[in-house]
Protein backbone atom coordinates (compact mmCIF):
# COMPACT_ATOMS: atom_id res chain seq x y z
CA UNK A 1 0.00 0.00 0.00
CA UNK A 2 1.04 3.58 -0.61
CA UNK A 3 1.22 6.12 2.21
CA UNK A 4 -2.03 7.71 1.00
CA UNK A 5 -3.85 4.35 1.03
CA UNK A 6 -2.59 3.61 4.53
CA UNK A 7 -3.63 7.10 5.65
CA UNK A 8 -7.21 6.62 4.41
CA UNK A 9 -7.36 3.20 6.04
CA UNK A 10 -6.22 4.50 9.44
CA UNK A 11 -8.48 7.56 9.17
CA UNK A 12 -11.42 5.11 9.10
CA UNK A 13 -9.96 2.67 11.66
CA UNK A 14 -9.43 5.44 14.23
CA UNK A 15 -13.15 6.21 14.43
CA UNK A 16 -13.96 6.35 18.21
CA UNK A 17 -17.39 4.80 17.49
CA UNK A 18 -15.59 1.48 16.90
CA UNK A 19 -14.92 1.40 20.64
CA UNK A 20 -18.62 0.78 21.20
CA UNK A 21 -18.50 -2.65 19.57
CA UNK A 22 -18.82 -5.57 21.97
CA UNK A 23 -16.34 -8.42 22.30
CA UNK A 24 -18.84 -10.87 20.82
CA UNK A 25 -19.33 -8.65 17.78
CA UNK A 26 -15.57 -8.37 17.31
CA UNK A 27 -15.21 -12.17 17.50
CA UNK A 28 -17.98 -12.63 14.92
CA UNK A 29 -16.27 -10.07 12.72
CA UNK A 30 -12.96 -11.88 12.98
CA UNK A 31 -14.64 -15.16 12.06
CA UNK A 32 -16.36 -13.59 9.04
CA UNK A 33 -13.02 -12.28 7.77
CA UNK A 34 -11.47 -15.75 8.03
CA UNK A 35 -14.48 -17.21 6.18
CA UNK A 36 -14.28 -14.61 3.40
CA UNK A 37 -10.58 -15.38 2.93
CA UNK A 38 -11.53 -18.95 2.00
CA UNK A 39 -14.54 -18.16 -0.20
CA UNK A 40 -14.89 -15.38 -2.83
CA UNK A 41 -17.03 -12.49 -1.61
CA UNK A 42 -20.12 -11.34 -3.46
CA UNK A 43 -20.05 -7.67 -4.57
CA UNK A 44 -22.80 -6.88 -2.06
CA UNK A 45 -20.58 -8.19 0.73
CA UNK A 46 -17.58 -6.02 -0.13
CA UNK A 47 -18.68 -3.13 2.08
CA UNK A 48 -19.44 -5.49 4.97
CA UNK A 49 -16.01 -7.07 4.54
CA UNK A 50 -14.37 -3.64 4.61
CA UNK A 51 -16.18 -2.68 7.81
CA UNK A 52 -15.25 -6.03 9.35
CA UNK A 53 -11.61 -5.48 8.44
CA UNK A 54 -11.62 -1.99 9.98
CA UNK A 55 -13.10 -3.32 13.22
CA UNK A 56 -10.53 -6.11 13.31
CA UNK A 57 -7.66 -3.70 12.61
CA UNK A 58 -8.78 -1.40 15.40
CA UNK A 59 -9.58 -4.05 18.00
CA UNK A 60 -7.56 -7.26 17.52
CA UNK A 61 -3.83 -7.82 17.95
CA UNK A 62 -2.51 -9.27 14.66
CA UNK A 63 0.07 -11.56 16.31
CA UNK A 64 -1.93 -13.03 19.17
CA UNK A 65 -5.49 -12.74 17.75
CA UNK A 66 -6.58 -11.47 21.17
CA UNK A 67 -8.94 -8.53 21.60
CA UNK A 68 -7.02 -5.44 22.75
CA UNK A 69 -8.25 -3.84 26.02
CA UNK A 70 -10.59 -0.99 25.11
CA UNK A 71 -8.43 1.82 26.56
CA UNK A 72 -5.44 0.74 24.48
CA UNK A 73 -7.10 0.25 21.11
CA UNK A 74 -6.00 2.70 18.38
CA UNK A 75 -9.38 4.56 18.33
CA UNK A 76 -8.95 5.34 22.05
CA UNK A 77 -5.49 6.87 21.59
CA UNK A 78 -6.58 10.40 20.66
CA UNK A 79 -9.47 10.79 23.17
CA UNK A 80 -7.10 9.83 26.01
CA UNK A 81 -3.91 11.60 24.92
CA UNK A 82 -5.56 14.88 23.86
CA UNK A 83 -6.39 16.14 27.39
CA UNK A 84 -2.99 14.90 28.62
CA UNK A 85 -1.21 16.83 25.87
CA UNK A 86 -3.17 20.01 26.61
CA UNK A 87 -2.66 19.79 30.37
CA UNK A 88 1.05 18.98 30.01
CA UNK A 89 1.59 21.94 27.70
CA UNK A 90 0.03 24.60 29.98
CA UNK A 91 1.72 23.74 33.27
CA UNK A 92 3.77 26.49 34.91
CA UNK A 93 4.92 24.63 38.02
CA UNK A 94 7.61 21.97 37.71
CA UNK A 95 5.95 19.51 40.14
CA UNK A 96 2.63 19.71 38.29
CA UNK A 97 4.40 19.28 34.98
CA UNK A 98 6.26 16.25 36.33
CA UNK A 99 3.02 14.60 37.47
CA UNK A 100 1.10 15.13 34.23
CA UNK A 101 4.02 14.10 32.05
CA UNK A 102 4.37 10.96 34.15
CA UNK A 103 0.68 10.17 33.48
CA UNK A 104 1.12 10.96 29.76
CA UNK A 105 4.17 8.73 29.34
CA UNK A 106 2.58 5.95 31.41
CA UNK A 107 -0.35 5.74 29.01
CA UNK A 108 1.66 6.04 25.78
CA UNK A 109 4.19 3.46 27.02
CA UNK A 110 1.43 0.99 27.95
CA UNK A 111 -0.21 1.59 24.56
CA UNK A 112 3.12 0.91 22.83
CA UNK A 113 3.72 -2.29 24.77
CA UNK A 114 0.24 -3.72 24.20
CA UNK A 115 0.26 -2.86 20.47
CA UNK A 116 3.82 -3.97 19.80
CA UNK A 117 4.95 -7.15 18.10
CA UNK A 118 3.68 -10.13 20.07
CA UNK A 119 6.25 -12.78 19.14
CA UNK A 120 9.45 -12.19 21.19
CA UNK A 121 10.32 -15.53 22.74
CA UNK A 122 11.78 -15.73 26.24
CA UNK A 123 10.82 -17.10 29.60
CA UNK A 124 7.46 -15.37 30.03
CA UNK A 125 7.98 -14.31 33.65
CA UNK A 126 11.43 -12.80 33.04
CA UNK A 127 10.23 -11.07 29.85
CA UNK A 128 7.28 -9.39 31.59
CA UNK A 129 9.47 -8.46 34.53
CA UNK A 130 12.01 -6.88 32.19
CA UNK A 131 9.36 -4.95 30.24
CA UNK A 132 7.81 -3.56 33.43
CA UNK A 133 11.21 -2.53 34.78
CA UNK A 134 12.30 -0.89 31.52
CA UNK A 135 8.93 0.78 31.06
CA UNK A 136 8.87 2.28 34.55
CA UNK A 137 12.46 3.50 34.16
CA UNK A 138 11.73 5.08 30.77
CA UNK A 139 8.54 6.75 32.06
CA UNK A 140 10.33 8.21 35.11
CA UNK A 141 13.29 9.44 33.08
CA UNK A 142 11.07 11.01 30.40
CA UNK A 143 8.86 12.79 32.94
CA UNK A 144 11.90 14.20 34.80
CA UNK A 145 13.56 15.30 31.57
CA UNK A 146 10.36 17.00 30.42
CA UNK A 147 9.98 18.92 33.70
CA UNK A 148 13.66 19.86 33.92
CA UNK A 149 13.46 23.17 31.96
CA UNK A 150 10.64 24.45 34.21
CA UNK A 151 12.56 23.34 37.30
CA UNK A 152 15.64 25.20 36.09
CA UNK A 153 13.68 28.35 35.22
CA UNK A 154 11.76 28.44 38.52
CA UNK A 155 14.78 27.61 40.65
CA UNK A 156 16.88 30.42 39.26
CA UNK A 157 13.92 32.79 38.78
CA UNK A 158 14.64 33.29 35.10
CA UNK A 159 11.61 35.23 33.96
CA UNK A 160 12.94 37.04 30.91
CA UNK A 161 10.93 36.95 27.68
CA UNK A 162 13.73 35.04 25.95
CA UNK A 163 13.77 32.34 28.63
CA UNK A 164 9.98 32.16 28.51
CA UNK A 165 10.12 31.70 24.73
CA UNK A 166 12.71 28.93 24.96
CA UNK A 167 11.24 26.97 27.88
CA UNK A 168 7.53 27.28 27.14
CA UNK A 169 7.45 27.53 23.34
CA UNK A 170 10.54 25.96 21.78
CA UNK A 171 11.70 23.16 24.09
CA UNK A 172 8.46 21.11 24.56
CA UNK A 173 8.32 19.88 20.95
CA UNK A 174 11.84 18.36 20.72
CA UNK A 175 11.65 17.09 24.31
CA UNK A 176 8.36 15.27 23.77
CA UNK A 177 9.57 13.91 20.42
CA UNK A 178 12.74 12.62 22.08
CA UNK A 179 11.10 11.16 25.18
CA UNK A 180 8.24 9.42 23.36
CA UNK A 181 10.70 7.81 20.93
CA UNK A 182 12.87 6.81 23.91
CA UNK A 183 10.00 5.11 25.74
CA UNK A 184 9.06 3.17 22.60
CA UNK A 185 12.64 1.93 22.16
CA UNK A 186 12.98 0.95 25.82
CA UNK A 187 9.68 -0.85 26.37
CA UNK A 188 9.97 -2.75 23.09
CA UNK A 189 13.68 -3.53 23.43
CA UNK A 190 12.96 -7.30 23.87
CA UNK A 191 11.97 -7.29 20.21
CA UNK A 192 15.51 -6.58 19.04
CA UNK A 193 17.09 -8.48 21.92
CA UNK A 194 15.16 -11.71 21.23
CA UNK A 195 14.00 -11.13 17.64
CA UNK A 196 10.56 -11.23 16.02
CA UNK A 197 9.02 -13.67 13.57
CA UNK A 198 9.42 -13.00 9.85
CA UNK A 199 7.22 -14.55 7.17
CA UNK A 200 7.34 -15.14 3.44
CA UNK A 201 4.69 -13.64 1.17
CA UNK A 202 2.40 -16.63 1.84
CA UNK A 203 2.39 -15.97 5.59
CA UNK A 204 4.64 -18.91 6.49
CA UNK A 205 6.98 -18.15 9.39
CA UNK A 206 10.57 -18.72 8.22
CA UNK A 207 12.48 -17.65 11.31
CA UNK A 208 13.06 -15.17 14.14
CA UNK A 209 15.11 -12.10 13.26
CA UNK A 210 16.72 -9.54 15.56
CA UNK A 211 17.33 -7.25 12.60
CA UNK A 212 13.63 -7.22 11.75
CA UNK A 213 12.88 -6.49 15.42
CA UNK A 214 15.28 -3.56 15.42
CA UNK A 215 13.75 -2.20 12.21
CA UNK A 216 10.21 -2.51 13.62
CA UNK A 217 11.09 -0.71 16.87
CA UNK A 218 13.05 2.09 15.20
CA UNK A 219 10.27 2.79 12.68
CA UNK A 220 7.65 2.93 15.44
CA UNK A 221 9.85 5.18 17.60
CA UNK A 222 10.36 7.57 14.67
CA UNK A 223 6.64 7.70 13.89
CA UNK A 224 5.83 8.44 17.55
CA UNK A 225 8.46 11.21 17.66
CA UNK A 226 6.96 12.82 14.56
CA UNK A 227 3.46 12.59 16.03
CA UNK A 228 4.13 14.35 19.33
CA UNK A 229 6.92 16.61 18.08
CA UNK A 230 4.54 18.06 15.51
CA UNK A 231 1.61 18.15 17.96
CA UNK A 232 3.58 20.35 20.37
CA UNK A 233 5.35 22.49 17.73
CA UNK A 234 2.75 23.30 15.07
CA UNK A 235 0.04 24.75 17.40
CA UNK A 236 2.63 27.17 18.84
CA UNK A 237 3.50 28.36 15.33
CA UNK A 238 -0.17 28.74 14.43
CA UNK A 239 -0.92 30.57 17.69
CA UNK A 240 1.91 32.99 16.95
CA UNK A 241 0.39 33.67 13.52
CA UNK A 242 -3.08 34.14 15.04
CA UNK A 243 -1.79 36.61 17.63
CA UNK A 244 0.42 38.42 15.14
CA UNK A 245 -2.45 38.84 12.67
CA UNK A 246 -4.86 39.70 15.51
CA UNK A 247 -7.54 37.29 14.29
CA UNK A 248 -8.74 36.93 17.89
CA UNK A 249 -9.63 40.23 19.55
CA UNK A 250 -10.61 38.90 22.99
CA UNK A 251 -7.59 37.59 24.99
CA UNK A 252 -9.88 35.17 26.84
CA UNK A 253 -10.62 33.41 23.54
CA UNK A 254 -6.95 32.53 23.00
CA UNK A 255 -7.20 29.52 25.32
CA UNK A 256 -10.06 27.81 23.43
CA UNK A 257 -8.39 28.65 20.11
CA UNK A 258 -5.18 26.99 21.26
CA UNK A 259 -7.07 23.87 22.42
CA UNK A 260 -8.81 23.69 19.05
CA UNK A 261 -5.46 23.92 17.24
CA UNK A 262 -3.92 21.20 19.40
CA UNK A 263 -6.93 18.94 18.80
CA UNK A 264 -6.84 19.58 15.04
CA UNK A 265 -3.11 18.91 14.72
CA UNK A 266 -3.28 15.75 16.85
CA UNK A 267 -6.30 14.46 14.90
CA UNK A 268 -4.51 15.06 11.60
CA UNK A 269 -1.12 13.74 12.69
CA UNK A 270 -2.38 10.51 14.29
CA UNK A 271 -3.25 8.72 11.01
CA UNK A 272 -0.11 10.26 9.48
CA UNK A 273 2.02 8.75 12.25
CA UNK A 274 0.38 5.31 12.01
CA UNK A 275 0.75 5.44 8.20
CA UNK A 276 4.39 6.50 7.94
CA UNK A 277 5.47 2.86 7.71
CA UNK A 278 3.34 -0.19 6.78
CA UNK A 279 2.08 -2.15 9.78
CA UNK A 280 3.01 -5.26 7.83
CA UNK A 281 6.65 -4.25 7.41
CA UNK A 282 8.96 -5.57 4.70
CA UNK A 283 12.62 -6.51 4.98
CA UNK A 284 14.94 -7.57 2.16
CA UNK A 285 16.82 -10.85 2.04
CA UNK A 286 20.18 -9.10 2.26
CA UNK A 287 19.19 -7.54 5.59
CA UNK A 288 18.39 -10.81 7.39
CA UNK A 289 20.58 -13.18 9.38
CA UNK A 290 22.36 -16.01 7.49
CA UNK A 291 20.64 -18.75 9.51
CA UNK A 292 17.24 -17.60 8.19
CA UNK A 293 18.45 -17.32 4.60
CA UNK A 294 19.79 -20.87 4.60
CA UNK A 295 16.27 -22.29 5.06
CA UNK A 296 14.48 -20.47 2.22
CA UNK A 297 14.96 -19.05 -1.28
CA UNK A 298 12.49 -16.19 -0.82
CA UNK A 299 13.77 -12.66 -1.52
CA UNK A 300 11.20 -10.61 0.44
CA UNK A 301 10.08 -11.13 4.02
CA UNK A 302 7.42 -9.52 6.19
CA UNK A 303 6.80 -8.86 9.89
CA UNK A 304 4.30 -7.10 12.15
CA UNK A 305 5.74 -3.66 12.92
CA UNK A 306 3.23 -2.82 15.62
CA UNK A 307 1.94 0.70 16.26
Amino acid sequence: QSFFQRFLLWADALDPLLLLKSSNEIKRTRLSIQTNEKTPSEPSQNNQTKQAFLLSLSSVHPDTDKIIPILFRPPAFMPITLPLVIISSVQHQAKHSLFWQFVFHTYTTAFTLINGNGTPKAEEYSLRQKQIFLGFGAISYSACLGALPLTFMNRYTLKSSLMHLIVRKLLPAPLFALTTAFTVAMVRSPEFDNGIEVMDRNGKVVGVSKKAGEKAVMETALSRAVLFGTTFFLPEVLMYCVQRARFVKNPRALGPVRMFLVMSVLAGMLPVSFSMFPQCGEIKRADLEPEILSSTEETEFFYNRGI
